[in-house]
């Protein structure tokens, strides 16, 4: 292993490859916070894929990209004389000794969730004004939902249990299935996003990863179609000219296929 003082020099270094990029690269001159965003996403997303692959080569590739990322931002808040890389590192170091009194304060015996609900107070004596505040408005809606439930139930405002959420759910449904049946798609559209947001609080309580499943069923859907697809492509038609029997039927036979299930169930 490195040691931090490696760890350090290997910085500073990266740090000089930025200036010199920002200096003589005419994409790198070019960018700006704005331009930059897109990129800064799809490298999370690409760190996301890599996580959920377990693939630790990757992982390590993107955290580095993700990292230059954040050199590259300071470098440009620094032409702005707005802030230095120095001031980033500086800044999240104070922040996490302020929020972490257990740890660099006197040192308590707390439980994780504790040390949730000290950050949320800590956060508004900040000078947040709502617990939700720190919820990006960019996060996908999925994720969204459950980080507004989770900071929401660490003030207090939740179910007690799986019961009472569950029971909540079918209350939504069947307000779904009524406004399904006035046929008003306004109401439909409603109802249907009551339900998506009391599955998330279900899964919340079941510690389940919604967005994570999801990904899961689409991986799962995508592996069994393409295996309907290579099992067509062998024939003589095309997939649309099939009935939905016959399609049923390969759907089923992609279900029991090895190369389909060994990955996802």
């Amino acid at each position: 292993m490195k040691s931090a003082n490696q760890a350090g020099k290997a910085f500073q270094e990266l740090v000089e490859v930025m200036d010199r990029l920002r200096s003589d690269c005419p994409w790198d001159k070019k960018q700006t916070l704005q331009s930059l965003q897109k990129y800064t996403i799809e490298e999370m997303y690409e760190l996301v894929d890599a996580i959920n692959e377990n693939n630790l080569q990757d992982i390590k590739e993107e955290l580095g990209d993700i990292l230059f990322h954040t050199i590259f931002y300071a470098k440009i808040g620094s032409e702005t004389n707005d802030f230095t890389i120095t001031d980033v590192i500086a800044d999240v170091q104070e922040k996490l000794i302020r929020r972490h009194p257990h740890v660099f304060g006197e040192q308590q015996d707390i439980s994780v969730e504790q040390v949730k609900r000290n950050w949320e107070a800590i956060k508004l004596k900040e000078g947040k004004q709502s617990i939700l505040q720190g919820v990006p408005k960019a996060l996908p809606a999925m994720t969204k939902a459950f980080r507004v439930q989770e900071k929401a139930g660490q003030a207090g405002f939740d179910w007690e249990n799986k019961k009472d959420v569950w029971a909540k759910l079918e209350e939504e449904l069947d307000e779904f299935k009524e406004a399904e049946q006035t046929e008003v798609h306004q109401d439909i559209e409603e109802e249907f996003g009551d339900v998506l947001f009391s599955m998330v609080n279900y899964a919340r309580h079941a510690n389940i990863d919604p967005e994570a499943c999801l990904e899961k069923a689409n991986q799962k859907f995508i592996t069994r179609f393409q295996f309907i697809e290579d099992h067509i492509s062998t024939e003589s038609k095309p997939m649309n000219e099939y009935s939905i029997e016959e399609l049923e039927k390969l759907w089923q036979l992609a279900k029991t296929s090895k190369n389909c299930n060994n990955l996802f169930l």
